[in-house]
């Protein structure tokens, strides 16, 4: 369903496992990025109504989140840390934001955030899939489904808004930079680490 061409490998669970407060933080922080980045497109997009609509509640889902992490992380006597640089985000972000028309940004900035969204998604299938910490495998489970969610939509409103662009071709040559970005990654207790 994703097209990622690159598989997290699941041997990334383990070495999530060896430092849980690591990897709670970094991703209370992914959750804090991607609410921000569903504001800056609508606050780039204000005349779709459509696209508000839904990234609001998007952007909503995503604050809900973090709270849930950050609970998690106070429920288990750690500290939220310091925000994290996401380097798999900034190449990626890096690859897909070339400019041009005010059509072209958005939709680039669509097909970015849902490639993020996939790769959060697939991240999540291995942590419920492989980490023994049964508390942690149910939420990662419940929000890989909601990831899963995001990155529909995020792809839907490219298709919908690339009127006269080649969205899909975008999204294919983006499927394949990924997999180059990412196959330096799942080294690290981060979600795109």
């Amino acid at each position: 369903m994703l097209g990622l061409k690159l598989a997290t490998d699941p041997r990334w669970a383990q070495l999530v496992e060896t430092n849980i407060e690591e990897i709670l933080t970094d991703h209370a922080w992914c959750e804090q990025k991607a609410a921000t980045n569903a504001i800056t497109i609508i606050s780039l997009n204000s005349e779709h109504v459509d696209l508000v609509t839904a990234l609001l509640k998007l952007a909503q889902e995503e604050l809900t989140h973090f709270q849930m992490v950050h609970d998690i992380i106070k429920k288990r006597g750690y500290t939220l840390g310091r925000e994290r640089k996401d380097s798999y985000v900034n190449e990626l972000f890096r690859v897909r934001m070339k400019g041009g028309s005010r059509q072209q940004s958005l939709v680039d900035r669509l097909l970015f955030s849902a490639m993020i969204e996939a790769r959060s998604c697939e991240r999540f299938k291995v942590l419920s899939e492989n980490i023994k910490d049964e508390e942690l495998a149910k939420f990662y489970r419940e929000l890989m489904i909601s990831e899963a969610d995001h990155y529909t939509t995020f792809l839907g409103f490219a298709r919908k808004y690339g009127t006269g662009l080649d969205v899909d071709k975008q999204w294919k040559e983006l499927l394949v930079e990924e997999a180059k970005i990412i196959q330096n990654y799942g080294k690290s207790e981060a979600i795109h680490g």
